[in-house]
């Protein structure tokens, strides 16, 4: 059994579905999203239909939450906010509802998934160093979990002390924990424009983070006719 676990698609279509046939070239059986589906990109509801349909578990992200309120939207720097309430006016009622109803966190087979920390998962804090892992760590009764929030793929390890690995792919061992960062699918922030995903070989118990080329000037020239900012198109070319 092979895992494609994927996530921050922030309504990127072609970058989603670039994801989709990979993960299907490399023989995948299941699928399964840590959230922010949504946000961003000019495809949000073609992103959330596409996972909807694969009726894989699903985890929120706080972009699904804020789209699937009426609430103001305070502390969100004006890309967001601006991309946000495009994305209101964008989703039908019965999308948003949808998003709205998605758990923080879920145990899936052995392993659990969440947006963003296990410790507080709905305040949307950021895991970017061993640091931040250790909080996160002491909430974890799986030896994985998969996560997501901070568009950067990154592989922590909890043994006599935690570690970051540089490495994109790593074995699971017993009596080790591992806190892994899937990476951005759609708008990745580590410097590499590339959307991000990872698969998960339950067998072999082998994790390795993808990077794949995808049709980006249909993306970007999408977010423009829809009358996004267009910073938004510009920085998916430099993965910031």
């Amino acid at each position: 059994m092979k895992y494609a676990i994927f996530g921050d698609i922030h309504a990127n279509l072609e970058a989603l579905e670039a994801v989709m046939l990979d993960a299907a070239a490399n023989d995948c059986t299941d699928f399964v999203c840590i959230g922010d589906i949504v946000g961003y990109n000019a495809n949000p509801a073609e992103c959330l239909n596409l996972v909807r349909d694969l009726g894989c578990p699903v985890v929120k992200g706080n972009h699904d939450e804020e789209a699937s309120q009426d609430t103001p939207l305070e502390g969100l720097n004006p890309l967001a906010k601006h991309a946000l309430e495009w994305t209101r006016k964008s989703l039908s009622e019965e999308d948003r509802s949808w998003l709205a109803g998605l758990k923080l966190v879920r145990q899936v087979r052995d392993f659990t998934i969440v947006h963003a920390t296990l410790d507080t998962p709905g305040n949307w804090g950021y895991v970017t160093n061993k640091f931040d892992a250790m909080a996160s760590f002491s909430y974890q009764f799986t030896p994985v979990c998969f996560y997501g929030h901070t568009h950067t793929p990154r592989i922590y390890v909890k043994g006599d002390s935690v570690e970051a690995i540089e490495e994109q792919e790593t074995r699971i061992n017993l009596g080790k924990k591992y806190f892994i960062n899937v990476g951005s699918t759609g708008q990745p922030r580590d410097g590499d424009w590339r959307a991000a995903y990872t698969i998960y070989d339950v067998e072999n118990q082998f994790v390795q983070i993808r990077r794949l080329e995808y049709d980006i000037a249909t993306t970007q020239q999408k977010i423009i006719d829809a009358g996004l900012p267009e910073m938004l198109a510009n920085r998916l070319a430099v993965g910031k």
